[in-house]
């Protein structure tokens, strides 16, 4: 994939629709006339100002300035066919005008120079996104993939949730958490532990000392040369999965994270670890004898759902949870695009069109 070296859009004029162009012209045009019909008693000359202050709000800076040029125009014809331009009153009329109009003009280019720098955050932010979370195959071997990231931030592309997959020669590993707090600092670890993955699942480690590597990186990144913890107390809940590729199962070790779900037949069951471990990073250093995998039953035409509390933590107005087993339940969807999608849009309807929480799902089909 080339990045691209230049915020798309940055830079290009801005494009228009010439019928809401025309409301501010149009104006000119329609206070000149009725100017001219109330005469020298009614004087709508000042109301000239509403075409540049208009323009503002729906061009760029040179439409702006030509609707200002043209409004001034404007009035002192007006001035001349009403009494003279050389009278007080016109003058007065006709240099408040053209203040306003170059203040409306000034005001514009501020605000166009600041869309631009927000443009470029946006586009960095995207290229973090792209580099940082990667999005996830959609097959490999017998497995269909899809996943979706809601992040909860304004603007932002990514938060403190995180997913990936890693095939290996023995089978695929993902790996989905949530990383305490938000903003940067949590971005930061979902890079640290994205990357520790990353590094070790394609070594196929033994599954526990895979997620003991993921645990130490986590927990020696809270601490400082001194060896004193840090105050942040900085976690990581996780699920890390494993699906063998000759073996009609799945091995999962849950650390503080909400269990899959596995939808069978219409039927939604919750892999519920038995012995679920601590949050990444809680605790000292580990070994791989720390953690134990526990196996759950998974064939062909069953659907792994990976999900973060950012989705079942998701409240209506009324305060009520968003039910994600009942809705999988009853819409009985095994295609993987399909059923993230509606899982995406069901839950920004019950919240309310934004999430308080990062939330991230993916959906594993195996084939038969």
């Amino acid at each position: 994939m080339r990045l691209q070296l230049r915020p798309p859009g940055l830079g290009q004029p801005w494009r228009h629709r010439p019928a809401l162009l025309a409301v501010p012209f149009g104006l000119i045009v329609v206070i000149m006339v009725l100017d001219l019909v109330t005469g020298k008693d009614i004087q709508l000359g000042p109301l000239l100002v509403v075409a540049p202050a208009l323009t503002a709000m729906i061009g760029g800076v040179r439409l702006t300035a030509l609707a200002g040029v043209l409004a001034v125009g404007a009035q002192i014809l007006l001035s001349a066919l009403l009494g003279g331009v050389t009278t007080a009153n016109h003058q007065t009329q006709i240099v408040a005008l053209f203040l306003v109009s170059l203040f409306v003009v000034a005001f514009r280019a501020v605000h166009e120079r600041h869309e631009r720098a927000l443009l470029k955050v946006r586009w960095i932010a995207d290229v973090a996104q792209k580099v940082l979370l990667r999005p996830l195959p959609d097959r490999v071997g017998a497995l269909r993939i899809a996943s979706v990231y809601v992040a909860a931030e304004a603007e932002a592309q990514i938060g403190g949730d995180l997913y990936a997959v890693a095939p290996g020669r023995y089978g695929t590993r993902f790996l989905i958490g949530d990383v305490r707090g938000k903003g940067l600092p949590a971005v930061g670890d979902a890079a640290l532990l994205l990357g520790a993955f990353r590094a070790a699942a394609h070594r196929n480690p033994p599954l526990a000392r895979l997620v003991a590597h993921l645990h130490n990186a986590v927990y020696w990144n809270t601490v400082d040369p001194t060896g004193a913890p840090d105050d942040g107390e900085s976690f990581v809940t996780a699920a890390i999965v494993e699906v063998p590729a000759d073996e009609e199962l799945v091995r999962l070790i849950s650390c503080g994270h909400p269990p899959p779900l596995l939808l069978r037949d219409g039927k939604v069951t919750f892999l519920t670890a038995g012995d679920p471990a601590l949050p990444l990073g809680v605790g000292g250093e580990l070994s791989e004898e720390d953690y134990a995998s526990e196996t759950f039953s998974y064939r062909g035409g069953d659907v792994l759902l990976l999900y973060t509390d950012g989705v079942v933590e998701a409240r209506d107005s009324q305060g009520a949870f968003y039910d994600l087993a009942g809705n999988v339940g009853a819409w009985n969807e095994t295609e993987p695009r399909r059923l993230v999608q509606l899982i995406h849009e069901s839950l920004l309807a019950h919240a309310g069109g934004s999430l308080d929480d990062d939330a991230a799902f993916v959906a594993v089909e195996r084939h038969a």
